[in-house]
């Protein structure tokens, strides 16, 4: 038989992001873990050894990182606009480099995924003031996780848009001084700017509202401003157009992501992160849809959703992505990467430690002896 020309790309074998060479497509989704320090939301020596743990990975994208106090919505999770954050962030970043790893830090705002504990009382923010059905968790009477309902946000005024803005553009400035390689901006699950793009959760009628083009505008400029904050090979954003996520369902998500994708691809980034809504048991994205997604958009795509290796592979050979994010898989694998490639067993998952607590189910799974 020929060698067909130009070769299948493996799992196993480097990719270019943007400014940065993974050694690997092996890529660790971004995981909540809520194991920040508190008060303050400030990353800690827990964390680094976490992130160290699983530095084999091509890429490790940090959990959801909130860009602003008013970006928040889940206890005990990290952010990147204070001095203090920065600091702790870049105690894990040298921790990952020493270790011969690559970061990207997710840059998070939640929106109307939140609760007003958060915010001094006052309520979260959305496109829209509609009330809609979610939970989100917070601290209990007991110190531990409790999951509570989100109220009804608040419409964000007009004139507080810019201010969004410049929240994820200082944001990425701090990834940067932070010591992060990339920044992933979190278009997807419902959060923030997918609650303006969605045609369910946007109502307005200002230029933000109504039209898919309208409705995609705080997403792309958003994208504009942290490019202009560091470089367009330095940012990729994850969406996820399919699929139920956090009490958001677009009717109309389908033709969305098509649209952004090739609005994004425009603009050069790293990599279009495709979150898939079969994770969250949702229907297996099918390859026509992936086949309109690859056609939208020239740059790097990376799949994540339930994958295994051999959906990776076969996915990486049908040229439908470039590489392929593991997430609960990695967390209890931090050596993944090598598990795959050798074809060794991989550890249960032990879905109870998945948010808030200490070390235990956070950084006791071992590696393979």
């Amino acid at each position: 038989m020929g060698t067909r020309w130009p070769p299948v790309p493996s799992l196993f074998e480097p990719l270019t992001l943007g400014a940065v060479q993974t050694a690997n497509r092996v890529l660790m989704a971004p995981l909540t873990r809520m194991r920040a320090t508190a008060p303050g939301d400030v990353p800690n020596a827990l964390m680094a050894e976490y992130y160290v743990q699983r530095a084999s990975a091509g890429l490790l994208i940090s959990e959801g990182t909130q860009v602003s106090p008013e970006g928040k919505g889940y206890m005990d999770t990290p952010g990147i606009h204070s001095a203090e954050q920065v600091e702790g962030w870049r105690e894990v970043t040298d921790a990952v480099h020493d270790a011969g790893g690559l970061i990207a830090a997710q840059l998070w705002h939640v929106g109307r995924v939140s609760h007003e504990s958060f915010h001094d009382g006052g309520l979260p923010v959305s496109a829209s003031a509609l009330p809609y059905r979610n939970r989100t968790t917070v601290r209990g009477e007991d110190g531990r996780p409790t999951r509570v309902s989100c109220p009804t946000p608040r419409a964000l005024g007009l004139e507080e848009i810019p201010r969004v803005i410049e929240d994820y553009r200082r944001a990425a400035v701090n990834a940067r001084e932070a010591g992060f390689d990339l920044v992933e901006i979190h278009g997807a699950h419902g959060y923030l700017l997918h609650q303006f793009l969605a045609a369910d959760a946007n109502q307005r009628t200002d230029e933000y509202g109504g039209s898919l083009q309208n409705r995609a505008r705080l997403m792309l400029e958003v994208t504009d401003a942290v490019i202009d904050a560091w470089s367009a090979d330095r940012v990729a954003i994850r969406i996820s157009p399919v699929g139920s996520f956090n009490g958001t369902d677009d009717p109309e998500g389908a033709e969305a992501g098509l649209y952004v994708a090739g609005e994004l691809g425009r603009r050069d980034l790293a990599f279009l992160h495709l979150s898939e809504p079969d994770w969250a048991g949702g229907p297996v994205l099918d390859d026509d849809y992936r086949q309109a997604l690859r056609a939208a958009h020239p740059g790097p795509i990376v799949g994540a959703g339930n994958y295994d290796l051999e959906k990776a592979n076969r996915l990486l050979e049908a040229g439908l992505i470039d590489a392929a994010a593991f997430g609960r898989t990695f967390i209890a694998n931090p050596d993944l990467p090598r598990r795959l490639a050798e074809g060794l067993p991989l550890n249960p998952q032990r879905p109870e430690s998945f948010y808030g607590g200490a070390a235990e189910g956070y950084v006791d799974y071992p590696a393979y002896a």
